[in-house]
């Protein structure tokens, strides 16, 4: 398999970007054209992942009241 027929992943596991075939296997997310745009898109959801747990901590915490 050649580089041509294979593309950047980020594996959410290894928490790495990774050159891989073009089906991608469970636990990556892409494809993407370049390394650096699948490193860039997992810290996008690193960083979105991060608000929505800070967002449930004042949700089920003092400072969210019904």
């Amino acid at each position: 398999m050649s580089d041509n027929d294979k593309q950047w992943y980020f594996n959410m596991v290894k928490g790495r970007a990774e050159l891989g075939p073009i089906s991608p296997i469970e636990q990556r997310m892409g494809p993407y054209k370049t390394k650096e745009d699948a490193e860039h898109a997992w810290d996008i959801v690193a960083d979105r992942n991060a608000k929505w747990e800070e967002q449930n901590r004042q949700w089920n915490g003092e400072g969210y009241r019904r």
